[in-house]
């Protein structure tokens, strides 16, 4: 049976944005391909394929047949990426000093020393190495691409420059076909070298600032440790991290990074898991607690059972969560793909009518302006900045999120919380602590013990929070749990079990309904007061009959109240749903200053207030732990979890919150909106660049006030454009919520 699996993959020597669509189009033509999109900013394919029709190794084979490569192997690709990305930006670098060494040169020949004997012969010399050595590159790809009917921005710099230079050769051989027609033979071999040492030095500029919009990649994966020591034998040995396995036993000395995710076999320590949690604090760890890779190690030394390993532990999943959300693809970059898809064959057909416009306009006299018009286009109309624009902004947003431990799954998320106007919030863990403790209890006959048994014995084998406070005020008290004989969970309402023939029962006041039963005057005057400070209420009974009734508090976060009001501020509505009674949620509501809120809410219920909101044209968000509010979660436009450390619900939500400061909320919104607005901004400068450069490329402007655009200053606007885009990109990681 065919199974989908999604994966990300390094691809290599890609140059510009039909490069990316060239990728794309090769790997969405294979069989068992459901989704393919290739990341210009990034040099990443994500891909999601049939594992039965495709292996990594075909589709590497017909990248390769594409004139491109792809890193497919699992260990180390990363770093194989940085390590080929530094290879071709050393060798880019070597050649951009090549063109320049013999393009200058040139330029004085050209400019000031034009009227030497055999100046174009020099000129000849000079070009070819630039042609031939530095600028091989360019030639190999375009005739790459033209056999597979396809076109790049290779394929503009390649006839551009071959164009100038072999005109120029003509010229240089034979000036007597322009002499006998009344026209001066110019040659054009400086157009020709500067435009490729225009273009190399424009592509040495995007290398090392796509390096800059990776650096939040770069950080995350620096807290990988390169080794562990592992205890084999009864003996410490040093292994690399790809020879770590399940149940190893790995020795972590004070001040190093774990390694891998387990639990403690011997010693203590404190360790710092800021970089994963958010938690400033550094925890105390004992036997049978649990670390995670990455985090460091503060104190004491001890021996961890490895429980997952490389690509599995937390930090990794985290690291591949980036990459893949950086991969990812904004619905309007989806129109800029048909764009810049379309664009290089429009280009060629713009720079042909444009040499036969100026023939059929001025004659033949000005074949030499008509020429240098069709290259000047060719050279300025290079959709680069178009393909870097979207990509660019999501690699350095998403990064920037991931450094506030905030992981957004992917920039449809991104740019769904931009439009997000209604904020919903689960109460539990969201709002509050989410570590209930019992405040107090009220018992209708204190003096039968067993009945506490009973009540432990019920609560030890629910998963709800508050029995999880229950179970410790209780087993505190030294009670021990009976000898129950049955167990049923009801959803929203709280469970059942048996013990000597007869049925307990502990959870809401739906229950004390369902059950019928009823509350003394009593209890009924303790739980207006318990309920009205914001105190959860649990109801234990037997039967028809009420036996006690718990008072929970769980303390409201520090940071709520703060970041509601922030919320506020960017003119979101903010809606809390819990399923306390109606005296409780309105408590905890009035302290946060939360006007609309929901009570006694059944999974069901937060489904439909999310429901009934959407159909009023609101773009809702839900914030919950991505468990108990999975119906909510999924129906919601954009789905918030609250992660906490292991629990982080990474595969539930569309974006987590790692930390448990709820001031990432407003934080995770404010980014999305700069991000969108950052992309906005890239496209436009992008299009009106091309809107602009191609007319005035053309001569449009030579009638009016004999302005025509040398093919060496296309060449320059065309690298500025697309490095002004990462520029701009790059220079709002720095501001973003600031």
């Amino acid at each position: 049976m065919s199974k989908i699996e999604k994966k990300t993959f390094p691809v290599l020597n890609m140059h510009c944005a039909g490069c990316a669509t060239n990728v794309e189009r090769t790997i969405k033509k294979l069989p068992g391909i459901s989704d393919a999109s290739v990341n210009l900013a990034a040099n990443t394919l994500s891909v999601a394929y049939e594992n039965d029709k495709l292996t990594p190794g075909e589709m590497r084979a017909a990248v390769l047949a594409a004139g491109y490569d792809l890193i497919v192997e699992e260990e180390n690709k990363q770093e194989r990426q940085q390590e080929e990305q530094q290879k071709h930006y050393q060798s880019l670098k070597k050649r951009v000093i090549g063109a320049w060494i013999f393009s200058v040169p040139m330029l004085l020949l050209a400019m000031v020393f034009m009227h030497l004997p055999y100046a174009n012969v020099l000129m000849l010399v000079l070009s070819v190495p630039v042609l031939v050595l530095f600028g091989r590159s360019f030639y190999v790809n375009a005739w790459k691409q033209a056999k597979l009917g396809r076109s790049n921005m290779d394929t503009l710099v390649a006839l551009s420059t071959a164009i100038a230079f072999l005109f120029s050769l003509f010229n240089t051989f034979f000036p007597e076909f322009w002499y006998n027609r009344g026209l001066e033979p110019h040659v054009y071999y400086e157009a020709a070298t500067v435009i490729i040492a225009f273009v190399l030095t424009g592509k040495l500029m995007e290398e090392r600032a796509k390096g800059n919009t990776s650096a939040a990649i770069r950080k995350l994966m620096g807290l990988q440790p390169k080794t562990a020591r592992v205890l084999r034998n009864g003996k410490e040995e040093e292994v690399t991290i790809a020879e770590l396995q399940v149940n190893d036993l790995v020795v972590v000395r004070p001040g190093e990074q774990i390694p891998v995710d387990g639990i403690l076999t011997d010693g203590d320590s404190f360790v710092d898991e800021s970089m994963i949690s958010g938690e400033p604090v550094p925890v105390e760890k004992k036997t049978d607690d649990k670390v995670l890779a990455g985090t460091i190690n503060q104190k004491g030394s001890f021996v961890i059972k490895a429980l997952q390993v490389g690509k599995h532990t937390v930090l990794a999943r985290i690291i591949s969560m980036v990459q893949e959300a950086q991969g990812s693809k904004a619905p309007v970059q989806r129109i800029v793909d048909q764009i810049t898809g379309i664009f290089v064959p429009v280009v060629l057909g713009i720079s042909l009518l444009t040499f036969i416009g100026w023939l059929l306009i001025a004659g033949p006299d000005y074949f030499s302006h008509a020429m240098l018009s069709a290259v000047s286009v060719l050279v300025i109309a290079c959709p680069c900045a178009l393909g870097l624009a979207t990509p660019t902004a999501l690699m350095v947003g998403i990064g920037k999120a991931a450094d506030y431990h905030i992981l957004i799954k992917d920039a449809v998320a991104l740019e769904q919380m931009r439009k997000v106007d209604v904020v919903v919030l689960d109460k539990t863990g969201t709002l509050t602590e989410g570590h209930p403790t019992v405040s107090t209890s009220l018992w209708e006959r204190p003096e039968e013990e067993h009945f506490k048994d009973v009540l432990l014995a019920a609560e030890l084998k629910s998963e709800h929070p508050l029995a999880e406070a229950i179970v410790a005020e209780l087993q505190e008290s030294g009670i021990e749990p009976a000898a129950i004989e049955g167990f049923k969970s009801i959803t929203g309402k709280g469970i059942q079990v048996v013990y000597n023939e007869q049925v307990y029962w502990a959870g809401s006041h739906k229950l004390l309904k369902d059950f019928s039963a009823g509350i003394s005057d009593t209890m009924a005057g303790m739980l207006v007061q318990y309920q009205s400070a914001g105190n959860s209420i649990v109801y234990f009974g037997r039967e028809h009959e009420l036996l006690a009734v718990i008072a929970i508090t769980d303390q409201i976060k520090a940071t709520s109240v703060e970041a509601v009001k922030e919320l506020k501020r960017q003119g979101v509505e903010i809606c809390m749903l819990t399923g306390d009674g109606e005296r409780t949620a309105s408590a905890v509501a009035r302290k946060l200053g939360i006007t609309r809120f929901m009570a006694d809410a059944l999974p069901d219920d937060k489904e439909l207030f999310v429901r009934e909101l959407q159909l009023q044209g609101k773009k809702v968000a839900m914030v919950g732990d991505g468990i108990n509010d999975s119906q909510a979660l999924a129906r919601a436009d954009v789905s918030i979890a609250m992660g906490k450390g292991t629990d982080i619900a990474m595969d539930v939500a569309m974006v987590t919150l790692m930390t448990s400061d709820l001031l990432l909320l407003p934080k995770a919104l404010s980014l999305s909106k700069q991000t969108v607005r950052l992309i906005h901004q890239n496209l436009f400068w992008a299009f009106i660049y091309n809107l602009i450069g191609i007319p005035i490329a053309a001569g449009l402007l030579f009638p009016v006030n004999g302005l025509l655009l040398n093919p060496m200053l296309a060449s320059a606007a065309m690298a500025f454009s697309s490095v002004s885009v990462m520029i701009h990109s790059i220079s709002f990681g720095k501001y973003a919520l600031k």
